[in-house]
C-alpha cells in the first residue's frame, strides 16, 4: 500500500513523501505508521498484507501503558510514588531483606533505577513466582542511584497496581484509559501466576497507538476527557535516570534521560518503544505524534527512523527531485508451478528433532494450493492453506511475546523449482515472518524453518522421511 498524505496539515506533502521514500531505500521494514499533526491525521501507511484493523504486538512499548496506569491509579490515591515495593509483597520476601531492597519504591520501579546491576530478566523469567523471584535478586545499588533498564521492574508495577485495586490491569484500565481512547478490550500476556506481564506483552492497533500518544501530547486529556493529571505527565517526561552511559553511541536519542517508562528524546521530544522497532514518539513543540510498527532487525533501525523522522517531518526537509517513493517492497511472489512438480497429496513426512517440537508434516493438495498439517509431539495438530495463485488466510497458533497464542496467519506458497517449495507465512499481529523451504527428494526432504526477526526463535534445518500410510 502507497502512503497516504492528507494535504492542508501544516507540513510539507514534498518532505512527508521525501520521508517514506528514505524509508524504503533504507530498506526499514516498517509495517504500519500513522502521523499526527494538531491531533488530526496527516499521513499513515500499512505495508501488505499488514492492515488498519490487526493488533500489533508492542513488546517494550507496553511499558509506557503500565507506567500511565501507575498515573491513574496515583491520582485515584490508591497509592503513593514513594511507598516502598516491599510493602505491597510481605508474602514474598527473601528472608533477609537488604538495606537496598527496604528502600526501593515505586517511583524508583518507574525510573528504571531500582538498583540493580545485573540483567535480572532471564534469572526472574525461568521462575514461576516473578515476585519471588525478583525481590530474591541483589541489589547492588542504592535505588535511585544507578539506571539499569528492567523488564521485571515494570512488572513489579504490574504487580503492586493489581493487589492495590484488587483488578487485572486490563480490567482496571479498560473504564480508566482504553474505553477512553476507544481502543478494544486488548490482549496482554501473563506471568506463569497469571500476573499482567507489564513490561511487555500488551496488543492493541496502530491507531490506538496514535491516541495514546495524543493523550500524552494534551498533557493527560484525550477528545476533553481527562485520563490522567497533567501533573503526573510533568513527572513522566522529567529525566529521573541518567541513562547516557548505558546508551550505544549511535543511538543518539536513547542517551537523553529517562522519565517514567518513557525515553526522553531531542528537542523536547519523547517516546516509548518495543522490539524490533514499535513506536509512540511525541514531539510537543511541533504537536506531532507518531505511531509506528517494524519489523526492524536491530533497534540501531529505530535511530535510523527517528533520523528521518526530525529531518523530514519535524524540520520539513523535502528532496531535491522529483521522485516519487520507491515502490513498497512486495509480498512473496506467485510463480509458475513447474511441469515436473511432485504430487503431494496425503504425502506424509517424519521429522528428526527440532525447535519447533514438529513430529511431521502432512500434505494435501489443493486446486490452487496444497494445505500443510502440522503434527506436534504432543499430538496437538494444526492446519495452514498455502494458494500459487492468491494471498489466503488462517487462524494458526504461534509464539508472541511469552506463549504461543491463536492468531491471523497470512499465507503464499510458491515453486522455485521442480524440488523446492517455498512457504511464506506473515504472522500479522507481530513482526514475524516465517518462510519453509521444503526440498523434495526420492523419499525424504529437506525442511528448513526461517524467521525473520525473533527473541525467542532460531532458524534450524530438519530432514524428513516419508512415513508409511
Amino acid at each position: 500500500m502507497q502512503p497516504i498524505i492528507c494535504e492542508s496539515n501544516g507540513l510539507s506533502s514534498k518532505a512527508l513523501l521525501a520521508l517514506f521514500e528514505q524509508i524504503e531505500e533504507r530498506k526499514l521494514n516498517m509495517n504500519s505508521f500513522i502521523l499526527l499533526k494538531d491531533g488530526k491525521t496527516a499521513a499513515e501507511f500499512w505495508r501488505e498484507p499488514y492492515r488498519r484493523d490487526c493488533p500489533q504486538l508492542l513488546y517494550s512499548l507496553s511499558k509506557s501503558f503500565t507506567g500511565i496506569a501507575v498515573g491513574i491509579a496515583w491520582d485515584q490515591g490508591v497509592l503513593d510514588l514513594q511507598d516502598k515495593v516491599i510493602s505491597f509483597f510481605p508474602d514474598k520476601l527473601p528472608e533477609r531483606v537488604s538495606a537496598n531492597l527496604e528502600k526501593m519504591t515505586i517511583h524508583h520501579l518507574l525510573s528504571m533505577n531500582a538498583g540493580h546491576d545485573d540483567n535480572i530478566y532471564a534469572a526472574v523469567a525461568k521462575e514461576q513466582d516473578w515476585v519471588k523471584a525478583y525481590l530474591s535478586m541483589e541489589v547492588h545499588h542504592e535505588p535511585g542511584t544507578h539506571y539499569r533498564y528492567s523488564t521485571h521492574s515494570t512488572y513489579m508495577l504490574a504487580a503492586i497496581l493489581e493487589r492495590v485495586t484488587g483488578q487485572s490491569l486490563v480490567d482496571f484500565l479498560m473504564p480508566a484509559l482504553f474505553e477512553p481512547l476507544r481502543i478494544e478490550r486488548p490482549v496482554w500476556e501473563t506471568c506463569p501466576l497469571g500476573i499482567t506481564a507489564g513490561g511487555m506483552g500488551l496488543s492493541i492497533r496502530t491507531e490506538g497507538i496514535a491516541r495514546f500518544g495524543q493523550m500524552l501530547l494534551n498533557k493527560g486529556e484525550y477528545e476533553g476527557r481527562r485520563i490522567v493529571s497533567e501533573r503526573y505527565i510533568q513527572l513522566a517526561t522529567t529525566e529521573h535516570s541518567d541513562n547516557r552511559a548505558a546508551a550505544s553511541p549511535k543511538r543518539i536519542d536513547s542517551a537523553q534521560g529517562y522519565g517514567y517508562q518513557l525515553h526522553l528524546c531531542r528537542r523536547g521530544a519523547f517516546r516509548g518503544d518495543g522490539s524490533f522497532g514499535q513506536l509512540c514518539f511525541v514531539a510537543p513543540k511541533e504537536n506531532i505524534v507518531i505511531a509506528a510498527t517494524s519489523s526492524f532487525s536491530s533497534m540501531q533501525q529505530l535511530q535510523t527512523l527517528l533520523d528521518l523522522i526530525y529531518e523530514y517531518v519535524m524540520d520539513g526537509t523535502a528532496t531535491t527531485n522529483e521522485r516519487k517513493p520507491a515502490a513498497v517492497p512486495a509480498v512473496p511472489l506467485f510463480l509458475p508451478i513447474p511441469e515436473h512438480a511432485p504430487t503431494l497429496h496425503n504425502k506424509c513426512y517424519r521429522l528428526e528433532d527440532n525447535p519447533l517440537q514438529l513430529a511431521m508434516l502432512r500434505f494435501v493438495q489443493a486446486q490452487e494450493g496444497l494445505e500443510l498439517l502440522h503434527v506436534y509431539e504432543n499430538g496437538s495438530e494444526q492446519r495452514l492453506p498455502f494458494s500459487f495463485t492468491k494471498q489466503t488466510s488462517a487462524p494458526f497458533r504461534f509464539t508472541k511475546d511469552l506463549a504461543d497464542h491463536l492468531q491471523e496467519a497470512v499465507t503464499y506458497g510458491a515453486w522455485e523449482d521442480a524440488d523446492t517449495l517455498r512457504l511464506t507465512i506473515y504472522f500479522i499481529e507481530t513482526p514475524y515472518i516465517v518462510t519453509y523451504w521444503v526440498k523434495m527428494k526420492d523419499r525424504s526432504i529437506d525442511f528448513r524453518f526461517q524467521i525473520n526477526v525473533s527473541l525467542t526463535l532460531s532458524d534450524f534445518q530438519a530432514a524428513g522421511h516419508l512415513a508409511e500410510q
